[in-house]
Formats: C-alpha cells, sequence, structure tokens
C-alpha cells in the first residue's frame, strides 16, 4: 500500500506519521498523572483529525486517549496502531471499547517489551558488541548502531501491523503470552551467564611460597577448581545485592570500582 492509496480515512502516510510523533514523545511527556496519555494524543492527533471531521467528536476521542496509558515504547505501537482501526471503522462508538482495549493489553504487552527490549536486546546485543570494543575490534559498535538503525524501522512495521490487524494479534496471542516471556527470560539468563567469564575478569596476584615452593594462587588453585570461579561469585553476590533492594545499582557500582582499586593497590588483584 503506497501513501496515496487510502484504507477508510486514513493513508499509509498517516499511519507512518503517527508512529513517528508518539515515538518522538513517547517519553517527553511522561508524568505520574497519566503516563503516556498526552504523547499518545500528540502522536493520534493528526489522524483523529481525519477520521473526527466533526469538532465536539475529535475532542472526545482526545479526551480519550488522555486518559491513563502506559506500557513498553515499542509494543504501544501495536495498541495504538489497532485503536485508530478500531476508531476508523466505529468511530465514537469505539471509544469505551478502545480504552478497554488499551487498558486489558498494556500490562501483558509491558511484560513481553520489557523482557525483550530492555533486559534481552541490550543484555545480550549489547554485551557482544561491548565485548569487541574491549578487544579492539570496531565492527562491535557497528553492529551496534546498524541493529540500532533497523529497529527503528521496525518499529514502525509494528504500528502498521497494529493498524491492519493488531486487534486479531494480541487478542489471539493473550494467553500465550507470559509463557512466552519466561521462555524469553531464560533464554537471556542463559546467555549472561556464558558472558561473564568473558566479560568479568578477577586476577588474584598472590604467590603462596614455603621455601623454594612457590604457588600462585590464581592459576594452581582457583582455576584447578572451576575456571572463572571469582567472576562467577561475584556476579552472584551482585545479584544478591541488587535482590536485597538495601544498595542501589550505582552504589554497588561505585563500591565494586573502590573495592578494585583498593585490592589493586595492595598486591592482591592484579591485570
Amino acid at each position: 500500500m503506497n501513501n496515496d492509496v487510502t484504507t477508510g480515512k486514513l493513508t499509509k502516510k498517516d499511519i507512518n506519521q503517527a508512529a513517528l510523533r508518539y515515538m518522538f514523545m513517547a517519553c517527553n511527556t511522561f508524568n505520574y498523572e497519566n503516563q503516556q496519555g498526552p504523547a499518545v494524543v500528540f502522536g493520534l492527533e493528526k489522524a483523529l483529525r481525519k477520521i473526527y471531521p466533526d469538532d465536539q467528536e475529535y475532542i472526545a476521542s482526545l479526551n480519550n486517549h488522555y486518559k491513563y496509558f502506559n506500557t513498553t515504547t515499542w509494543m504501544a505501537n501495536l495498541l495504538l496502531g489497532a485503536s485508530l482501526a478500531m476508531e476508523e471503522k466505529d468511530g465514537v462508538a469505539s471509544l469505551e471499547a478502545v480504552q478497554s482495549f488499551k487498558t486489558g493489553m498494556m500490562g501483558p504487552l509491558a511484560g513481553v517489551g520489557d523482557t525483550l527490549v530492555w533486559v534481552l536486546y541490550p543484555t545480550i546485543m549489547g554485551s557482544i558488541a561491548a565485548y569487541m570494543g574491549l578487544e579492539g575490534n570496531p565492527i562491535g559498535a557497528i553492529i551496534w548502531l546498524c541493529l540500532n538503525i533497523f529497529f527503528l524501522f521496525f518499529r514502525f512495521k509494528l504500528f502498521n501491523i497494529g493498524y491492519t490487524s493488531g486487534l486479531k494479534l494480541v487478542t489471539t496471542l493473550g494467553s500465550k503470552l507470559s509463557v512466552f516471556t519466561e521462555a524469553a527470560s531464560i533464554m537471556g539468563l542463559t546467555v549472561v551467564g556464558a558472558l561473564i567469564p568473558s566479560v568479568v575478569k578477577i586476577n588474584v596476584g598472590l604467590v603462596f611460597k614455603t621455601g623454594k615452593v612457590k604457588l600462585p594462587i590464581q592459576s594452581d588453585i582457583l582455576d584447578k577448581i572451576m575456571p572463572a570461579l571469582l567472576p562467577a561469585l561475584l556476579a552472584f553476590a551482585v545479584y544478591k545485592l541488587i535482590a536485597g533492594k538495601k544498595l542501589s545499582v550505582i552504589q554497588i557500582i561505585f563500591a565494586l570500582i573502590a573495592l578494585s582499586i583498593l585490592l589493586s593497590f595492595c598486591g592482591i588483584l592484579t591485570v
């Protein structure tokens, strides 16, 4: 479908414009009263104006979208695209259904979006790209940049999918979202666990001496017990600190930096 072909009152250009406007303002107008509500209105208002030539109907639709809305911004594209399709089809008669649809689906889709977008994607791909960078390979940064450009266009596609078949898609998958989220979480944890020995480096510089015998603690004791034993223990300790919620992530990071400097100065840790 090109920009000159209409599906009802809206063209593909209208749909893409709504997607762009929402993505631009999704977090810029975030507030604690209605969360992403203003961003939704900013994103959809031009498309809604074409759907509702009547001023009163237009205002009613805008007020409806000003209500509380909060989900992962990526997944919101599906919901907002489907919402536009519902209003284009049934007009003001669909406003209650649109609000119920958004309210009912924003939680489950946030679970999927947060897992995939904010946990798995940056953790897996970001760690791989960062590790390549640490090794002096610029391809890591290029891969990260290309992926972000690709996903920018993919978000437009999500909005169009929502407009064409979003209502059917999310309602059909509704009962399977929790299973999908759990499976994605397990995969992410597995990848993160595999990255620990590659990314986290801890080397003990102490050497046990008795008479003419010299026994390096790292290579002859710790590595014999289990390679990457200390990185695994450190990752577990950090996880417990985060789970305990007594220290913030920033506090843990600065504590690790201070501890590393101190142990290195004392000769306990080496590069």
